[in-house]
């Protein structure tokens, strides 16, 4: 379909006289693409988090939209990103997670990577026997890095290169949450789930945005957490989500809790807050634990949720991080049959992208607005170019 076919005009009016996304943006592959490169290619966007490369050596490939790159923790100790082909004639260097004893080896003609991306080896590259040649300067042929960034644990990339430093990107981000800069210690195998969602990875973001949906959908964390207890947090272009003001910490069978952050301010003693870190983070904090949600979009109506338990301290009781991350994936799981059927809903031609309401849905909105605003100025951008 021709990109200009979706009308974005309605969607970034004022809250009370707007319209969501059309249809297209959810289900029409065409619209998946260009968005792939505007939200998500152009920005800084999640790909995993650190914890999956832990050791020295350690190689991770994932599939990013279509796109093969490698993660891997170099001999420095610096987590890296690669696109996963070999310089020589774009073969798959990496299969499957391992570590690198040694060099990253092309399989096809055994063209050898150091871990920090360097073009070590070029065997017979100048004839039998003659592993150099004048036109390979292999100083010019290492991996093709991927710009990164760690923070929170997430592995933030940018693909095209030309985002503002990470810093300056989500400097207002950064600020709010300046209490949680400090060490993060995963919870293991059992603090780490998947799920995988048959919907756009749009409706996921939305949905995370805001508390409106609680009483109906999450009763058990309604029952204390009520909607009146909840705020709305709301960064125009950069971020929003919401917060409770009734935190309650999870107890095991003897009354223990994790222990809390170092330093954190009296707000954090019953506050805890959730703002998506557009375009595809999920995260939040509390006085005790984060947790970090990467979205893996894998085509215009699947997404992989990836979902990640942090703590303040290493160490801290297995049954209370397995009583966590069960709490979690039962209020992350409510949410599944939401997003899906919104998905489906997506495909009813006459839906016109729906109402917010104004009271309510301010962080969806702000979503739905920075979407519409940054696919705007690409076609402008093209347009005149053309």
């Amino acid at each position: 379909m021709d990109h200009s076919a979706t009308d974005l005009n309605t969607v970034c009016r004022p809250i009370a006289e707007a319209n969501g996304l059309p249809n297209a943006h959810y289900t029409d592959p065409d619209v998946f693409a260009e968005e792939k490169q505007v939200l998500l290619y152009d920005g800084w966007s999640g790909l995993t988090v650190a914890t999956e490369v832990p050791e020295v050596g350690d190689a991770l490939p994932i599939d990013f939209m279509g796109m093969p790159l490698l993660v891997i923790r170099d001999r420095n100790n610096a987590v890296r990103v690669f696109q996963n082909i070999c310089r020589h004639r774009g073969m798959i260097l990496v299969e499957e997670r391992r570590k690198i004893e040694g060099a990253i080896r092309c399989p096809y003609h055994s063209w050898c990577y150091a871990t920090d991306g360097r073009l070590v080896s070029t065997p017979h590259v100048g004839g039998p026997g003659q592993n150099t040649h004048e036109g390979i300067d292999r100083a010019l042929l290492g991996l093709i890095e991927v710009r990164s960034h760690i923070w929170m644990d997430v592995v933030w990339i940018n693909v095209s290169g030309n985002a503002p430093p990470f810093e300056e990107a989500n400097a207002a981000l950064l600020a709010r949450w300046h209490e949680f800069d400090k060490p993060l210690y995963h919870g293991g195998a059992q603090s780490h789930f998947t799920l995988e969602v048959n919907c756009n990875w749009k409706l996921a973001v939305e949905n995370y945005c805001e508390s409106y949906h609680l009483p109906w959908v999450h009763p058990g964390l309604n029952s204390y957490s009520r909607l009146e207890d909840h705020y709305h947090i709301e960064e125009p272009g950069l971020f929003s989500g919401q917060g409770t003001l009734v935190y309650r910490q999870i107890k095991g069978h003897n009354e223990e809790v994790f222990p809390d952050f170092a330093g954190l301010t009296p707000k954090w003693n019953e506050a805890a807050e959730y703002i998506t870190a557009f375009p595809n983070v999920l995260l939040g904090v509390h006085r005790d634990h984060t947790f970090a949600i990467v979205l893996q979009p894998d085509g215009p109506e699947k997404t992989l949720e990836h979902v990640h338990l942090y703590y303040a301290q290493a160490g801290t009781s297995e049954d209370l991080r397995a009583r966590n991350a069960a709490q979690w994936k039962t209020v992350f799981a409510e949410d599944v049959f939401v997003v899906e059927g919104m998905q489906r809903g997506r495909h009813a031609v006459s839906f016109d992208g729906g109402r917010f309401s104004p009271a309510m849905d301010g962080p969806t909105h702000l979503f739905h607005q920075w979407v519409a605003s940054r696919i705007d100025a690409s076609r402008a951008r093209r347009q005149a170019a053309e």
